[in-house]
């Protein structure tokens, strides 16, 4: 028997996910749960305590699987820089895995990010693991100056966002999308600095 609390969780990251955060209602939630407002109150605190509940239960293990993988390709590494492709595979893999189990989250996931509708409590919940990887990829590209750095992993982090935050066709599709984008991240993160003298022009 599915507890009431999962109950919750489970129908508010469907309601989030579908309808965006601002448009679902507890009481949404609750008549698709099944339960009372009560319960909601017991359990969350708030709608944004829900909100970071459901996400949390998905991406601790994500991110303990993420610093699993990293942890085996630095001690692999030694003293070296882990690979670029490395530092891709282990951020990007442990997602896709988690997107073929839950793929309600990856919808949700999706959607904050294009709304720009991502609260601070859940960044937190991404802070330490991202920290890790910018060491690691700061060790991997040594000489890119900081700003170039900055703007290259953020392109990253859109491409990822893009590929990633969709419910995936099927495990095959995925595998071949995750690999795809390995090659193409490393290649963009890995490419010669533009030489300062050659200006592109933008017109409006």
């Amino acid at each position: 028997m599915v507890e009431t609390k999962d109950r919750i969780l489970d129908a508010a990251e469907r309601l989030f996910g579908e309808q965006g955060y601002a448009e679902t209602s507890l009481r949404h939630i609750i008549a698709d749960a099944g339960v009372n407002l009560a319960a909601i109150h017991y359990h969350f605190g708030s709608k944004e305590d829900l909100l970071l509940q459901v996400v949390r239960r998905r991406v601790e293990p994500l991110n303990r699987d993420r610093l699993a993988m990293l942890d085996g390709f630095e001690a692999d590494a030694g003293a070296g820089p882990v690979a670029v492709e490395k530092l891709v595979e282990a951020f990007l893999a442990p997602a896709a895995h988690a997107a073929l189990r839950h793929p309600e989250l990856m919808t949700l996931m999706g959607r904050m990010h294009a709304e720009g509708s991502m609260p601070a409590g859940i960044k937190n919940e991404f802070a330490p693991v991202i920290g890790r990887f910018l060491a690691a990829a700061r060790k991997a590209l040594p000489d890119l100056p900081e700003p170039e750095f900055y703007l290259r992993l953020r392109a990253a982090g859109g491409a990822m966002a893009f590929t990633m935050l969709g419910a995936p066709a099927d495990s095959d599709d995925l595998s071949r999308r995750i690999r795809s984008l390995i090659v193409f991240l490393s290649g963009g993160l890995r490419a010669p600095v533009a030489a300062p003298e050659k200006k592109v022009e933008v017109t409006k």
